[in-house]
């Protein structure tokens, strides 16, 4: 299978200065040079991939709107809700006050408009009830000069926070105007249409 080549000492003495001088080049300063330089090359790539890596999380890491809630402290659907707006894109802050209905005429939300709970956003806008937070969020996207916000008047079956087994109430989102008003902002007909 294998054929075995026989040097003789001299032969291999010839062959031992050949190389010498190779594997002397080859460890030489030059080459080691080149190998920090390589080395150093893939410190720098590790470390920008390492970068990268840490840069996506700061970047898809965003600052969720803030809503004041305002609440009796004793609401258990109103926690429910807080729950939901939580848990789809916004930050709250409760404050639970046995006056709530104070605040509620102070922010111009007519009687027929109230619920059990008002949200306020930095802007100034107030979510009067159990609005769910895909409308805050489209409300929000938009421009409206003359809206006070958005408001489902008393506590409807279904909506985010009454849920009540299989239950669903059709209920409409209306849009407060500054003037007293509303209008029809939204019609939801089933319970899948609140997210």
């Amino acid at each position: 299978m294998f054929s075995f080549i026989s040097f003789s000492n001299n032969t291999l003495k010839g062959l031992t200065i050949l190389f010498i001088p190779a594997l002397v080049m080859a460890c030489s300063p030059a080459t080691e040079e080149t190998t920090s330089t390589a080395d150093s090359q893939i410190v720098a790539q590790s470390a920008t991939k390492s970068k990268e890596q840490a840069e996506p999380q700061l970047t898809t890491q965003t600052i969720k709107p803030l809503l004041e809630v305002y609440k009796d402290p004793n609401c258990g659907c109103c926690q429910k809700w807080i729950d939901h707006i939580d848990q789809n894109g916004f930050q709250s802050n409760v404050i639970n006050s046995q006056n709530v209905n104070a605040l509620k005429q102070n922010k111009g939300i007519r009687p027929q408009y109230r619920s059990c709970h008002t949200a306020i956003s930095k802007q100034g806008y107030v979510f009067e009830g159990h609005v769910p937070a895909k409308f805050i969020k489209q409300f929000l996207a938009e421009k409206h000069d003359k809206a006070l916000g958005l408001s489902v008047p008393a506590m409807p079956i279904g909506t985010p926070g009454m849920e009540m087994g299989d239950r669903f109430m059709p209920y409409q989102v209306l849009l407060l105007k500054t003037d007293g008003s509303s209008e029809v902002y939204a019609v939801i007909s089933s319970y899948k249409e609140q997210f």
